[in-house]
């Protein structure tokens, strides 16, 4: 039985976002968005790091018609980006979007022509980077039967004619968990694994290691519903570095997020990270 194939660079999701997201160590963000009554959407964000005191923000303007979804963004690195997509418009399951970039102070520009098929038995993305010296041509496909996913991605630099990434991927997908293995170049490798234990409560597991001589790294974290509004998550990792968020709801279009990482090797030595991020949405 086909289980509808998520694209490639989503193996693996679950577990990813339970260990990454909601961590806002050592900075300060804040984000805002508005909805004009033609249906635009707006979207600015800031953020200071703590440790640096660097401040970075950034504008965008989402609208969407029936044929095509356009974004713009700007942000204070100075970089101008614009993004139009089109979905289910000439083959239903695919969905292909143009991305360019423009960085005026600089005069460089980048593109790119990014595109999907997603089928009930395969999800495939083809992605072209467009570049004087040679385009870049980035592939993946993931095929699915049975809660069984299997995935390939590649990178073919034309400028230079070869190869430059290669990855394999497995994937089980069951009813309350999910498995997910792979490699990149035949020389690096990860896995994770995702369970839903019930309702209030989810765990996850990271592993990844590689030929060089650096150590392999393990991650572990759970998160836990507190009531409808309000969760907090918790992760550790083999160098006893210990995360901690909660993330609540104030109120209607108000959610706050407060982090902390603890370098529970040396309590004492410092290396201790604090962080807000503040959400608002009317």
């Amino acid at each position: 039985m086909a289980c509808n194939p998520v694209k490639f660079g989503d193996l693996g999701k679950d577990a990813k976002d339970l260990l990454s997201k909601n961590f806002h160590f050592g900075v300060i963000k804040l984000e805002g968005k508005t909805k004009s009554a033609g249906g635009t959407e707006f979207t600015s964000d800031g953020s200071h790091n703590l440790e640096t005191g660097n401040v970075a923000g950034g504008l965008e303007s989402k609208f969407k018609h029936d044929l095509f979804t356009f974004t713009e963004k700007w942000n204070t690195d100075n970089l101008i980006s614009t993004n139009l997509v089109f979905e289910d418009k000439l083959v239903k399951g695919l969905k292909t979007d143009f991305d360019l970039k423009f960085a005026p102070s600089t005069g460089k520009k980048a593109a790119k022509i990014n595109s999907a098929y997603k089928h009930e038995w395969f999800h495939s993305t083809h992605d072209l980077d467009l570049d004087f010296a040679g385009p870049t041509l980035h592939a993946s496909a993931v095929t699915g039967y049975n809660g069984v996913l299997v995935g390939a991605q590649a990178s073919y630099d034309s400028g230079n004619s070869k190869l430059t990434t290669n990855s394999l991927s497995l994937a089980y997908h069951g009813g309350d968990f999910k498995i997910h293995t792979g490699m990149v170049d035949f020389s690096k490798y990860f896995g994770s694994i995702y369970h839903k234990v019930n309702a209030n409560l989810s765990a996850a597991v990271s592993l990844a290691w590689s030929n060089d001589a650096s150590a392999p790294t393990l991650t572990i974290g759970a998160q836990q519903a507190l009531d409808a509004d309000s969760f907090t998550k918790v992760k550790l990792d083999n160098n006893l570095r210990l995360g901690l968020s909660y993330v609540t709801k104030l109120r209607d279009g108000v959610q706050v997020t407060l982090s902390s990482l603890v370098n529970a090797k040396n309590l004492n030595g410092g290396g201790h990270k604090a962080g807000i991020s503040l959400n608002l949405s009317a």
